[in-house]
């Protein structure tokens, strides 16, 4: 493994695979073929093109967020994609806009439409080093079962801002009260496309970073977590260049941090492939 093949996985998207899905003249997501045919039999919904496909259901976001779910409910039924999340994302042209509907997560990376979430680095320096809490994911998490994960991160659902979803997952992941998350700083966000098993997993990720106290143990509350370790930061980032033991995107968020708290030397032959390679821009 190495620092480029985990950059490399989250970004492994194809232009050719793809055809974009638009409402009206603005792109709303990424449709790979095989989904855009699967939904030239909802011609009330989709229309269907050669090399893009529009959404024409019409009506106010209610309404258009209903048609897209009886296609979703559809497609579910033939095992085309998962409906598992019990989460609604709202899908829009950018970031901050008005939704153009709302559709479950799990059927987010069908359609190509951009995700946001949360990813929150928690460290602590000791005598012997700077150390980072590292979460491992549940084994009956549908996305990366045992995985290594972030102290807190998780997806902004409707209704949630970034500092409210921050503030949720941080007490439901980490027990985490709310005089400590106050405290966190937002530092950027990671972007990063990628073609995964259902679609296009077009990914945002708002990071931030939180100096715990000496006394702060985390204790996850949903069963989303098995358990926690503070590991030294430095092994945490030689484990990345050597393993795929951490979740897929966590890899880049580490690697982010890595970088502005200098774990990663500027004469390392892997630096400006890091550095140039966590921020993919968008189109």
């Amino acid at each position: 493994m190495s620092f480029a093949d985990h950059i490399r996985a989250c970004n492994n998207y194809d232009r050719a695979r793809v055809v974009p899905l638009l409402a009206g003249e603005r792109r709303i997501g990424w449709l790979r073929r095989d989904n855009a045919a699967a939904l030239a039999r909802f011609p009330a919904v989709f229309a269907v093109g050669p090399d893009r496909v529009h959404l024409v259901a019409r009506g106010d976001i209610e309404a258009i967020s209903a048609a897209v779910d009886e296609v979703v409910e559809a497609l579910v039924l033939e095992n085309r994609l998962p409906k598992w999340r019990n989460e609604i994302f709202d899908v829009m042209p950018r970031w901050g806009e008005k939704p153009v509907f709302r559709v479950d997560r799990g059927a987010v990376a069908f359609f190509g439409a951009r995700a946001y979430g949360v990813d929150l680095n928690g460290y602590r320096r000791d005598r012997d080093g700077l150390h980072l809490w590292v979460g491992r994911r549940a084994p009956n998490k549908r996305l990366a079962p045992n995985k290594l994960d972030n102290l807190v991160a998780g997806g902004i659902g409707n209704g949630y801002g970034v500092a409210a979803t921050l503030a949720k997952e941080a007490e439901e992941e980490a027990g985490m009260p709310a005089s400590l998350i106050e405290r966190a700083v937002p530092v950027g966000a990671i972007t990063y496309l990628m073609e995964n098993e259902i679609g296009i997993r077009d990914g945002v990720l708002f990071v931030y970073d939180l100096e715990t106290p000496a006394e702060f143990m985390p204790q996850n509350r949903d069963g989303e977590v098995v358990d926690f370790e503070l590991m030294p930061a430095e092994s945490v980032i030689e484990r990345i260049r050597a393993t795929d033991d951490f979740k897929f995107d966590v890899n880049l968020v580490f690697l982010d941090f890595a970088m502005r708290h200098g774990l990663i030397p500027i004469d390392d032959p892997e630096y400006l492939t890091v550095a140039s390679g966590l921020h993919r821009p968008f189109d």
